[in-house]
């Protein structure tokens, strides 16, 4: 009896002891940091990880594709900036708060637009207040084009420190992506000839390097590689001989809604500037990723590496080719929302690892509270991709678009469902749909709606139960005529 007592009693003690040192563990192991490298207008084709024939060199981009996951279907929650970037703050679709186009966008067609809210509303909680709430450091550091005013600006939305984000939606100040910037939101203290895309690459740099033993976010929101084209003199001029070799038709015509009448469309990567935007963005890429490497934290910090909507190809100089992808900017069709994403998370993805799981701009939210233990108390839409990273699957039906405006790049208003390989394009001025198998077409060129009118029904039924959930809204009347409602 006396033995039992003993044995009862060292038992509790290793058990304690056992507890204490898990407890220490926890309390001991740091919480990770985040990376998040958003560039703006980058189309899935114009990255070499996922175009062995890119015009474009991204070398940096490449190797954290090779030292992380790489998904092969990713997209954005919306074809065109603001919407997606809302969605990336905040876990939700665009379509809750009716920031359905870039802010503020407001062009009409043959009908007149949905109602467009623009700004990201302040009730809104943002990854960064989330992170910001448990002790982390939070820094933004470009394009921002969420609110209209300084109270929507990124330092009163949770971040620290914002260096460049305000309200307009590209680098139209100044001399625009060389100093001086003339942005009110960035010190003017750039050297003369100074590069955007260096400038915010340094001053994330300094932020790590200031941080690195405390937990933080950098977002980091590249201008780059958006309108104006502008490139740096040396990289245009190694572009422009690169071009020389490169033959073939560049452009051919799309079917736009707007009567009858043919948009242009690169169909060749060839543009001497925009690749030499490509790459400058590539290089500031690598020097942030080198300097969590330097700080010693490249181990414990998640790199997320992705875009707000698909290349331009067909407006504003046209300059970059999504093919095999059909449209690009401002379409509903893969060319306009399937992204780069990129995600290295330590001790989780494995290198060079790939991954076909359609994810969205929506499951950025999800993912980084879960991996910074925090439980997301409020209704979102994303999901948490950690099934996906350990190359798995996730738990989800469909992914649902929703764009009811007439984009600058002369694209219908539409909306669109994702269902395994199926994919349902709806258009809003007449109702007409199109159904393709993306596994065996992922141009969308052969329409199967006429040939699988039950998979078409099921599918729009879908669709249309999620506008009533998010309660979209969808083009106006005009001059007398009445637009399609679903």
């Amino acid at each position: 009896m006396k033995h039992h007592s003993y044995l009862k009693f060292f038992s509790i003690i290793i058990f304690a002891m056992t507890l204490s040192a898990c407890t220490a563990k926890q309390i001991s192991e740091p919480m990770p940091n985040f990376l998040v490298i958003l560039v703006d207008d980058l189309g899935y084709m114009d990255i070499g990880a996922n175009n062995p024939d890119c015009f474009y060199e991204t070398p940096n981009i490449d190797r954290l594709a090779q030292s992380g996951m790489r998904f092969t279907d990713g997209y954005a929650a919306n074809p065109v900036c603001s919407p997606t970037r809302y969605s990336l703050m905040t876990g939700k679709y665009p379509t809750r708060v009716r920031a359905t186009n870039f802010f503020s966008g407001k062009r009409s067609g043959k009908f007149n637009p949905a109602p467009l809210n623009d700004n990201m509303p302040l009730d809104e909680i943002t990854i960064a207040q989330m992170l910001k709430s448990k002790g982390y450091a939070t820094f933004f550091a470009g394009k921002w084009h969420l609110g209209p005013t300084e109270e929507y600006y990124p330092q009163n939305r949770g971040f620290d420190i914002n260096m460049g984000g305000y309200h307009r939606g590209g680098p139209y100040t100044g001399k625009k992506y060389f100093s001086p910037f003339q942005n009110p939101q960035l010190k003017p203290d750039s050297p003369a000839g100074d590069h955007l895309p260096d400038r915010l690459a340094r001053e994330t740099v300094s932020f790590i390097q200031k941080n690195k033993d405390k937990p933080f976010l950098a977002y980091l929101s590249f201008y780059s590689v958006h309108t104006p084209l502008m490139g740096r003199p040396d990289l245009v001029e190694k572009y422009k001989k690169k071009a020389e070799s490169i033959t073939g038709k560049e452009f051919a015509e799309e079917e736009t809604v707007w009567g009858n009448q043919q948009r242009k469309v690169r169909i060749l990567q060839k543009h001497a500037v925009y690749a030499a935007m490509v790459e400058a963005m590539d290089q500031a890429v690598g020097k942030v990723l080198k300097q969590l490497e330097d700080s010693g934290v490249a181990e414990n910090t998640i790199v997320v590496f992705t875009s707000d909507n698909g290349g331009l190809s067909t407006s504003e100089g046209s300059p970059t080719s999504n093919l095999p992808l059909r449209g690009g900017k401002g379409w509903v069709y893969e060319g306009g929302i399937r992204e780069p994403w990129i995600v290295r998370y330590p001790n989780v993805t494995r290198a060079g690892s790939v991954s076909n799981e359609p994810i969205c701009s929506i499951d950025l939210f999800a993912t980084l509270a879960s991996a910074a233990g925090i439980k997301v108390e409020h209704e979102i839409d994303g999901v948490d991709l950690l099934a996906a990273l350990k190359g798995g699957k996730l738990n989800r039906k469909s992914l649902y678009w929703h764009y009811p405006h007439y984009s600058n790049q002369g694209a219908f208003p539409g909306g669109a469902i994702r269902q395994g390989d199926y994919k349902l394009v709806e258009r809003y001025e007449d109702g007409r749909v199109h159904l393709y198998n993306l596994k065996d077409d992922i141009g969308e060129r052969d329409d199967l709606s006429s040939k699988q009118p039950e998979r078409v029904e099921q599918m729009r039924k879908d669709l249309h139960e999620w506008y009533k959930k998010v309660d979209a809204k969808f083009l106006q009347e005009k001059d007398g005529l009445k637009p399609w409602r679903p």
